[in-house]
């Protein structure tokens, strides 16, 4: 019996982004990615390890070599939507946010459960690590291009912020694709 159950969900995705190496987070708009294990080839989160960061510094002293599963950024298009309203803006740009993918068409994308995986139509498949939260840096880049929405995207990202992922398997991935969504087949965790 497989472990991984299809959950019946599928995203389409609506927006390829690149942050390359060595800048800022903003994205440049790309009509597709081509994802090795090492994520995409010249990327700003590319690798298949990565110095330690803020994020698990309980673990480890910053910069230690960890294995890199924030290799790429995922966001649900209706919950960026549910952001731009609450900072006032008509649209949110994904450019602003360094997101590599952006699908619509899964229900509270950011709390699916972490390793579930997304499967695209040549069976590039991307495991999920968790939810990306929220943090200053899109908050900077919306600023600049929308004086005084910046400041609000924090708070109104808490929860939406989508997921980090890395390459399980490599492939493309073009705009209007599919991924299948599957999730571990286990129970919530309920320490009693």
């Amino acid at each position: 019996m497989p472990v991984m159950k299809d959950s019946g969900y599928a995203g389409e995705v609506m927006w390829l982004g690149h942050v390359a190496a060595g800048g800022g987070i903003r994205a440049a708009a790309v009509e597709a990615l081509d994802l090795g294990f090492a994520g995409v080839s010249g990327g700003r989160h590319a690798g298949v390890n990565r110095p330690s960061c803020s994020r698990v510094r309980n673990l480890y002293p910053d910069g230690t070599e960890i294995r890199n599963v924030r290799q790429l950024s995922i966001l649900s298009a209706e919950e960026m939507a549910a952001i731009a309203e609450e900072i006032g803006l008509a649209a949110l740009d994904p450019r602003h946010l360094g997101v590599s993918i952006v699908l619509r068409g899964i229900p509270d994308f950011t709390h699916v459960p972490p390793s579930s995986r997304l499967q695209g139509p040549d069976g590039v498949t991307l495991t999920i690590d968790m939810e990306n939260r929220p943090c200053t840096l899109p908050a900077r880049e919306i600023e600049i291009d929308e004086p005084g929405h910046g400041r609000r995207f924090k708070p109104a990202a808490e929860g939406r912020r989508g997921v980090t992922a890395w390459v399980e398997r490599p492939g493309r991935l073009v705009l209007g694709d599919a991924m299948r969504l599957f999730v571990p087949e286990q129970r919530g965790w309920a320490p009693a």
